[in-house]
């Protein structure tokens, strides 16, 4: 994975905690990220290249106007007044390359000096076993804090630890095994096995993600939400909401219980133009 700065630009030292998302079921990971980058007074400064990303381009996502910037598949801004690195991911990793994909995001970030990387994705509400709606969207997470995956200071934000979560589990160890460089053929996960009910969560990007920023000894929490797929941008609201909490950024009133969040300009274009009436 090569970092390419934009021209007169590079990565401030001093924003040593990174936003990742990890593409998912909804998209609500990515949908994060474009309103941190939006509210948060980030500014560009380069991109990344990863021969396992499928590649993409479009206009400028962020605005206010769409004056012909191109969005690339991965793009990295920083935030230097909230000590804070968000990047973007538009496109998919590769059917299959997923474990490449995470081990060069690791060597990247590892090498680029962030302390705590905080990876947003989404699960599928299908798969959740015991519903609780009653507070509303649940935040789950997941800590490189404890072995167990725990972390006192998302539990006292309210959040619960994915129970899923089991780092003896094959899968998991597999993944963590693989980290480390301690994994042999006869470890590997077959696509049958990554079907299988117990997998689903070690499966995902974020598991990859997280499992390879673990081993590089860097301080990592996933924050989850599970949803389905369609009009997700509610789900993305708190989910940005739940990462400021962790971040307790400089910016004041960030969120949706201060001031609004701003919306990014791409997110104009989501359904495209409303229905001709004529046609009614």
């Amino acid at each position: 994975m090569k970092f390419i700065p934009e021209e007169g630009k590079h990565l401030h030292e001093d924003c040593s905690t990174l936003i990742l998302p990890a593409v998912s079921i909804g998209n609500v990971g990515q949908l994060t990220a474009d309103l941190l980058v939006s509210s948060m007074g980030s500014e560009k400064v380069g991109y990344l290249d990863d021969p396992y990303v499928l590649p993409c381009v479009g206009n400028d996502a962020y605005g206010p106007v769409p004056n012909g910037d191109l969005a690339l598949p991965i793009e990295a801004y920083d935030s230097p007044s909230n000590a804070l690195t968000i990047i973007q991911q538009r496109s998919p990793v590769i059917k299959g390359m997923m474990l490449e994909f995470a081990k060069n995001m690791a060597d990247f970030i590892a090498g680029s000096g962030k302390k705590h990387i905080i990876i947003l994705s989404s699960l599928d509400f299908g798969k959740w076993q015991k519903v609780d709606m009653s507070s509303g969207l649940q935040i789950y997470y997941l800590s490189s804090a404890n072995s167990n995956g725990a972390d006192e200071n998302c539990e006292q934000l309210g959040w619960k630890k994915l129970q899923d979560y089991d780092p003896s589990q094959k899968h998991w160890k597999y993944l963590n095994d693989l980290a480390e460089g301690n994994a042999t053929p006869e470890d590997t996960i077959s696509i049958e096995d990554e079907l299988e009910e117990e997998n689903y969560y070690a499966s995902l990007p974020f598991a990859a993600l997280f499992s390879f920023l673990k081993a590089k000894g860097l301080k990592v929490t996933c924050l989850l939400c599970y949803c389905s797929e369609g009009d997700n941008t509610s789900d993305a609201f708190q989910l940005a909401d739940a990462a400021c909490k962790l971040l307790k950024p400089n910016q004041p009133n960030t969120g949706i219980e201060g001031v609004k969040w701003r919306v990014s300009l791409s997110w104009m274009s989501v359904y495209g133009p409303p229905p001709d009436v004529s046609i009614f």
